[in-house]
């Protein structure tokens, strides 16, 4: 593996027999942390909104069935 900085990004280098799927989960998780360094979002109204998000996705698949 070879990372390197250069302005504007960083490049990592990898052998192409790094399995592809860990490699996407590593950098869903990467995205993950650049977008929520930038929220000012508190624990509690992420939570409220999951629950939100959960209920009505439980009230639709209920609708569905």
């Amino acid at each position: 593996m070879i990372v390197e900085r250069t302005k504007n990004e960083i490049l990592v280098r990898l052998s192409p027999k790094t399995n592809t799927s860990d490699l996407q989960d590593m950098l869903d998780y990467l995205e993950y942390k650049e977008l929520v360094s930038k929220s000012k979002a508190k624990q509690k109204d992420i939570d409220d909104l999951a629950k939100e998000v959960n209920r009505s996705m439980m009230e639709k698949a209920r609708k569905n069935r």
